[in-house]
C-alpha cells in the first residue's frame, strides 16, 4: 500500500480534529479526499507529510511510519499545499534547481529541464516566479512536488482560484501524473473529483463517512431506491406509470419528460416501454438518473 492510515486520532486540546480515521490507498490510485471546512482534511494531510504528529493511531507512507521514519516518508512524498509557498523573487529554473538540490537529485540541470517540459513551463521558464500568472505558479508548484520523483503526490486545493482554461490544463496535468504515481487530492470542486479521481473518501467532523469508487458514490446513499427519467414523443397521463409495481412517485419535468421514483432495485424499463407503446407513443429516452457527487456530498456532510 502507498498509504495506510489506521485508527488515527488528532486532538487540539479539547477539540478532536480526527476521530479514529482509517483508510488505505493502493499504488497508482487517484483518490479524492473531500470534506467541508473544518472536517479534518488538512490535519490528515499534515500528519501524512510529517508536519504534525497524530495523537494516537498509526500512519505509514510507502511502508515508512510517519513518526518513526519521517525522512523516508518525506522522500516518498511530493506535496503541494493549498497556499503554494514559492520564492517569488527567484527565476523558475533557479527555483526548481534549488528544490532539486535540497532533495539530492542527481543530474540536476537535466531533471529541471524535464520538469519544465512535463508541466508546460517552457515559455515562462525564463521569468521570475512573481511575474507568472496563478496558473503557471501552480505548474511551478507541481514541478517542485515531483522533481525528486516521489511515489506519492498529495495535493491540497491545487486548482483553487484558477480560471476555466487554467482549470482544464492543471486537471489534465494531474491526470497525466496520476498514470505513474499515487495521488491524494483534496478539493471543494466536485466536478474535479468526477473528472480525475477513481475513488473518493469523504470526511466529516473528523470521521470517514464514505469511501467508495467515485462512480459508485454517484449512485447515491439510498441504494433502496432510484429515479428513472422517461422522454416520450407525446403526452401521457402519469397514472399510467403510477400503477407499475415498485413505483413510489411520478413527477412531470416538462410536457413529455417524466421522472419516476422506484423503490427497490426493480428494473421497470421494459414495463414503461410496453405501456407507452400501448398508448401509441415512442420512448425517445429512458435511463436511470445518477445523483451528482455534489448532492451526495451534501447529504453526507449536512449538519444533523
Amino acid at each position: 500500500m502507498s498509504i495506510i492510515v489506521s485508527q488515527v486520532t488528532k486532538n487540539y486540546g479539547a477539540q478532536k480534529a480526527l476521530d479514529s480515521v482509517s483508510f488505505e490507498i493502493k499504488p497508482g490510485e487517484v483518490v479524492g479526499f473531500l470534506g467541508p471546512n473544518g472536517a479534518g482534511k488538512s490535519t490528515m494531510m499534515k500528519i501524512l507529510t510529517c508536519y504534525i504528529p497524530q495523537t494516537s493511531g498509526d500512519a505509514s507512507v510507502c511502508g515508512f511510519d510517519v513518526r518513526l521514519n519521517s525522512m523516508n516518508v518525506k522522500r516518498s512524498i511530493g506535496y503541494l499545499p493549498e497556499h503554494n509557498p514559492l520564492y517569488l523573487d527567484m527565476y523558475v529554473r533557479e527555483y526548481l534547481q534549488f528544490v532539486a538540490e535540497l532533495h539530492g537529485v542527481k543530474k540536476v540541470s537535466a531533471r529541471v529541464e524535464q520538469m519544465v517540459e512535463m508541466v508546460g513551463l517552457g515559455r515562462e521558464a525564463h521569468k521570475k516566479i512573481e511575474e507568472l500568472s496563478k496558473g503557471y505558479r501552480q505548474r511551478v508548484g507541481l514541478a517542485q512536488a515531483i522533481i525528486h520523483d516521489p511515489s506519492v503526490l498529495i495535493l491540497d486545493e491545487p486548482t483553487s482560484g484558477l480560471d476555466p482554461n487554467q482549470l482544464v490544463e492543471i486537471r489534465s496535468l494531474i491526470m497525466e501524473i496520476g498514470k505513474q504515481k499515487t495521488v491524494m487530492l483534496s478539493t471543494h470542486i466536485m466536478q474535479e473529483v468526477e473528472a480525475i479521481c477513481s475513488r473518493t473518501i469523504i470526511i466529516n467532523k473528523g470521521n470517514v463517512v464514505a469511501d467508495k469508487a467515485t462512480s459508485e458514490l454517484r449512485k447515491g446513499i439510498d441504494t433502496q431506491s432510484y429515479k428513472l427519467t422517461v422522454e416520450l414523443n407525446g403526452a401521457i397521463d402519469k397514472r399510467v406509470f403510477s400503477g407499475i409495481s415498485g413505483v413510489s412517485a411520478v413527477n412531470s419535468i416538462s410536457n413529455n419528460l417524466w421522472e419516476i421514483e422506484v423503490h427497490g432495485d426493480i428494473d421497470i424499463r421494459g414495463e414503461v416501454s410496453r405501456l407507452a407503446t400501448e398508448k401509441g407513443l415512442l420512448v425517445l429516452a429512458l435511463g436511470r438518473k445518477e445523483q451528482k457527487l455534489e448532492d451526495v456530498f451534501k447529504d453526507l456532510t449536512a449538519s444533523k
